[in-house]
This record gives structure tokens, C-alpha cells and sequence, in this order.
């Protein structure tokens, strides 16, 4: 995780005179917090999170001084250090967001017409993807992508197409590689048997079998006409 140091507060106080300076720091980072009172370039206490108390380094000879609330008041300053931290982290080093594939075809798949296959990347953060295919395991080229386009939620989406000839059996995968990914993430298409090979192969059939039922239907009426006349 990248470390950062913010500082919630560095004021530095300059008595009329210039004799005397009093200052007072108050900072953290993801693993580490600060809060420390100086004059004339000496500590004059410090907040321990360790040990969850107020640390007055003061000489022996010194009288001792404490200030009621301060370690306190110090744990609410790194509580409002860490949340605008927080914000800070997610500006300059926004999350990574994972997208998702689709792969589809333009038009309705007919063997041998030509047709466009479309992978469709969304939900991602930050923009670009990188998209590429192959062809029954060999690379293809001659594919397109359009530039990014940010979605409602600040995320981002981008379609690649490829121009294709359906072929039984081939198989095309489209590859989308992303920052938030450690390996290319693949969607297959394969054309199945399920694809038209003669647009006219549907109708046709479907004719045949109204015409056998029909011829079928036929018969049975005949032959229970004639079971009919002989029974009279």
C-alpha cells in the first residue's frame, strides 16, 4: 500500500519580540501518527499511541506540566487526520476497478454471410482495456475499439469489433487486459450448428412435416371410413 503523510496541522507562532517560538504539530500516514508541541526549538510534549498517554520530556529540574484533555484531543485529531487521508489516498491513488465481458454477435449468425463479433468491456476503472482476438487459436488482426466512454457511476466502457465470416466449428476469443487484472480476461464465441446455413432450409421443413401429417391425417380418416362401411 502506498505510504503518504498528511499533516491535519503545522503551525509555527512568533512572539512579538522574536525571542520565542512556539510550535505545534499534528500529522499521520497509513501505519503512523504525530502530535508534538515545540518552544524555541524544544520539545515541550508529544502524545504517545503506544503507551495511550501525553509524554512531557521535561528536565528534572523543570517543574512538571501537564495540560488536562491533551491526549485525548490528540486521538480526535488523528481520528480526523485518518478520514481526510483516506480522501486524499482515493484522488491520487484512485481503486482499481475489474471490468466485465460480453462477446456477441451483430446479426443473427447464417454459415458463410459476413457478421461482426462484438466484445463489450464495462465497468471498469481507470480507462483504457486492451482488446485482442484469435481464431481458433491464431491472433486476428483487422479488429476495431472505440475511445472510452465513462458510465453514470464513474466507471468506464469500451467495444471491440472484429468482422468475421461464420464458419462451423470455428472458435474466436476476445482477450481484455486491465490494470486491476493479473491476466487477460477471455470470452469465447464458437459457431455452433445452431447458425442458419440455408435461410431456407426452415420453411422448407417445416412445410414437409405439415405435409406428412397431413397425408397421415388422411390415411386415418380412410381407413376408419372403411371400417365404418363394413360394420353397416
Amino acid at each position: 500500500m502506498k505510504e503518504l503523510l498528511l499533516f491535519l496541522s503545522c503551525v509555527l507562532c512568533v512572539s512579538a519580540d522574536g525571542q520565542h517560538s512556539d510550535i505545534k504539530i499534528a500529522g499521520c500516514s497509513d501505519s503512523y501518527g504525530e502530535e508534538m508541541y515545540g518552544l524555541d526549538g524544544e520539545e515541550k510534549a508529544y502524545a504517545d499511541f503506544n503507551k495511550q498517554e501525553m509524554i512531557y520530556p521535561l528536565p528534572p529540574f523543570v517543574d512538571p506540566m501537564t495540560v488536562p484533555g491533551a491526549y485525548e484531543q490528540a486521538v480526535a485529531n488523528q481520528q480526523s487526520c485518518q478520514q481526510n487521508l483516506k480522501i486524499v489516498l482515493y484522488f491520487i491513488f484512485p481503486p482499481l476497478i475489474a471490468p466485465s465481458v460480453m462477446i456477441y454477435t451483430r446479426d443473427e449468425v447464417e454459415f458463410g454471410e459476413n457478421n461482426t463479433l462484438i466484445c463489450h468491456v464495462t465497468g471498469f476503472y481507470p480507462a483504457p482495456v486492451n482488446v485482442s482476438w484469435t481464431k481458433n487459436e491464431q491472433k486476428v488482426t483487422g479488429s476495431s475499439i472505440n475511445t472510452p466512454y465513462p458510465n453514470k457511476d464513474g466507471s468506464f466502457r469500451q467495444t471491440s469489433r472484429l468482422d468475421f465470416t461464420p464458419q462451423l466449428g470455428d472458435i474466436y476469443r476476445c482477450a481484455v487486459e486491465h490494470l486491476s487484472l493479473t491476466e487477460p480476461l477471455t470470452k469465447i464465441y464458437e459457431v455452433e450448428a445452431s447458425a442458419h446455413s440455408d435461410p431456407g432450409v426452415g420453411p422448407s421443413v417445416f412445410c414437409g412435416v405439415g405435409l406428412t401429417l397431413g397425408l397421415v391425417g388422411v390415411a386415418a380418416g380412410t381407413f376408419f371410413l372403411v371400417k365404418g362401411n363394413e360394420c353397416s
